[in-house]
């Protein structure tokens, strides 16, 4: 099932996430990070009202998914990056759909106008996973980054929601 992430479920996020980092080209960070840094993001999310779910069955979290600002500049104030992370052992099993689609229907509720995955372009999982639910291809930055000993290509993808009846400046 599907719920907010609680602050002793960052053990969980911790282990899942690090094998992302170590194990994959999902996250553009060479070392694994620290307890301490997940509860300061989680912190970091809660303040600034930003979602963090998770998946959970039978008190094991299995997935997560956030998202927070594109870009730090008022202008982007209706643009949002998600993420989707789920723990190796639990992949293939429609966990991460159920999570990507729960946070787009969180960015519905919340205004948000356009919904970006950064990817990894040679992460053709997730680039399926995304056009499944309607996101389009909108530009890859070629050898964005360097990760096990090649170039990386990150490509991002976008949904556009119905984002505010007004929107407002500033």
């Amino acid at each position: 099932m599907i719920r907010n992430c609680r602050r002793d479920d960052l053990q969980a996020v911790l282990h899942i996430y690090n094998d992302a980092i170590v194990n994959s080209t999902a996250v553009y960070h060479y070392e694994p990070v620290t307890l301490q840094n997940r509860i300061t993001w989680y912190e970091e999310k809660k303040a600034g009202k930003l979602p963090i779910i998770v998946w959970e069955e039978g008190d094991v979290v299995m997935g997560f998914a956030t998202f927070g600002p594109f870009r730090p500049w008022p202008a982007y104030h209706y643009t949002v990056e998600h993420s989707v992370y789920v723990h190796p052992g639990y992949r293939g099993k429609g966990i991460g759909n159920k999570l990507l689609r729960e946070i787009i229907r969180i960015g519905e509720e919340r205004d948000v106008k356009t919904m970006i995955g950064g990817i990894d372009a040679a992460n053709i999982a997730s680039v399926k996973a995304h056009e499944k639910l309607g996101f389009v291809h909108s530009g890859t930055i070629k050898r964005a980054g360097y990760k096990f000993g090649k170039w990386l290509d990150l490509s991002f993808y976008q949904l556009d929601l119905k984002g505010p009846e007004v929107p407002q400046e500033g």
